[in-house]
């Protein structure tokens, strides 16, 4: 009898141990290229993998058009595989005929093959495909994704943007085995609005309630590490400066009107910036307590996820916490 109420505890025990979510990063450079801080926190990552940015695919004039394809310096040197990644724009694929579709498969399957040989980088046999794709253009996109799939030969995946979940009877299932949940961009920057344009919380739930419900069961999750400044002028215009911080706004010429927010009260360059005395700059970062929140609600609805953040920049990794 003394047995049970040890095994009933072990339950307990077994059933509130926290999972584990291997972890890796996106690369989202033109260059690649790597400082020792980012070196010694890839080389900790957890997955074995690097979701590396080739380059971004938009229509020009009615043509295709590569735009910030991929250099390489001699200091990219990693362990791990590559996943190429492609980002594309939804308006590619509007008024786009079979014969594009095609033509577009194999245009950007042969440009990964070709900047992978001549960088000598160690590719693994997935393509992710990035695209904000809507109603008017699922079905052209889905059959891209397929044309991909069967001119490569390779396992095509594809992110999965918070509306798409959402909206899935409009937007349409991908016709892919696995999917990357973006958990981030909750709202525009642009907007006039007191929420984390980034990460809010309340607003991501509210888009996934139903994520258990999507019919793609092979989900992995990519979450926030990055930050900006978010600029406004006088007529209320908004401007984004990359890379700022809660520190970043400890100037003299700093007024602190918010926790989060502060006045311009000279002008100068800030930044690489030159900002007016009036101006107002709003940090937008993401805390530790954020991303706790979302893997939380996240693990009560989807079965062993793996976590991509966004993105391998020393400016955003240095201090972070990644075991989550």
């Amino acid at each position: 009898m003394k047995v049970f109420p040890f095994l009933f505890l072990f339950f307990i025990f077994s059933c509130s141990k926290k999972e584990n979510h291997p972890y890796t990063f996106y690369y989202w450079k033109t260059k690649l290229a790597l400082d020792e801080t980012e070196k010694k926190v890839l080389n900790k990552a957890s997955s074995p993998y690097l979701y590396t940015r080739f380059f971004d695919i938009d229509k020009s004039g009615g043509k295709f058009q590569p735009v910030g394809v991929i250099t390489k310096d001699k200091s990219f040197e990693i362990q791990q595989q590559i996943v190429p990644t492609v980002f594309i724009t939804n308006r590619t694929f509007l008024y786009i005929s079979k014969e594009e579709i095609a033509f577009l498969a194999k245009n950007i399957h042969e440009l990964i093959q070709k900047k992978a040989s001549e960088y000598h980088l160690k590719i693994n046999n997935e393509i992710q495909i990035d695209c904000d794709w809507t109603a008017g253009t699922r079905d052209d996109y889905f059959k891209f994704l397929k044309e991909l799939k069967k001119i490569s030969g390779k396992e095509i995946t594809c992110t999965l943007r918070l509306h798409q979940v959402k909206d899935k009877n409009l937007t349409g299932i991908p016709p892919v085995e696995k999917v990357y949940l973006m958990c981030y961009s909750t709202s525009s920057p642009l907007e006039n609005s007191d929420k984390n344009s980034i990460l809010d919380v309340n607003i991501l739930k509210s888009y996934l309630s139903k994520i258990d419900e999507y019919p793609i069961k092979k989900i992995e999750v990519a979450l926030p590490i990055y930050s900006w400044g978010i600029v406004t002028n006088y007529l209320g215009k908004h401007k984004l400066i990359n890379a700022l911080s809660e520190k970043d706004l400890e100037n003299p010429n700093f007024k602190r009107i918010s926790q989060h927010e502060i006045e311009i009260q000279k002008d100068g360059f800030y930044f690489g910036n030159y900002l007016n005395k009036g101006f107002r700059i709003k940090v937008e970062e993401i805390s530790d307590q954020q991303l706790q929140d979302v893997v939380d609600f996240l693990e009560k609805k989807i079965n062993h996820f793996n976590i991509i953040y966004y993105q391998l920049d020393s400016k955003f990794v240095i201090g972070q916490n990644f075991n989550f």
